[in-house]
């Protein structure tokens, strides 16, 4: 039996940066949090990583777009100072466009 991980992600578009051989997406996920008896909206962005020729398609993506992707989680380690640095990493297998030019104050900031 084969093991892997995965994710999915349906969220909007705050940036894209398209590369030479790798482009990113951040992707705000909105989830619901209870604080004192009040619901509230909780933004996680998500940066995900495209590789081929799904990188010509990122140049079309615009902020506030409704996208859904789904990948591999990829998890990597590296030496820098002395210290070991571990990172997690959201490789796009595929995505698409769900809607576009959402209204970006729906979903938070991208800082």
């Amino acid at each position: 039996m084969r093991n892997f991980a995965e994710f999915r992600i349906i969220g909007r578009v705050g940036r894209t940066e398209v590369l030479e051989k790798v482009a990113y997406i951040n992707v705000a996920a909105n989830y619901g949090r209870k604080i004192g008896g009040q619901w509230e909206g909780d933004t996680h962005w998500n940066r995900v990583t495209v590789f081929g020729k799904a990188m010509e398609r990122v140049e079309a993506l615009g902020r506030g777009d409704l996208i859904h992707i789904v990948g591999r989680v990829r998890q990597t380690q590296y030496e820098r100072e002395g210290q070991t640095v571990y990172s997690v990493d959201l490789i796009a297998d595929g995505f698409a466009t769900l809607s576009q030019h959402g209204d970006p104050a729906d979903f938070g900031r991208d800082d």
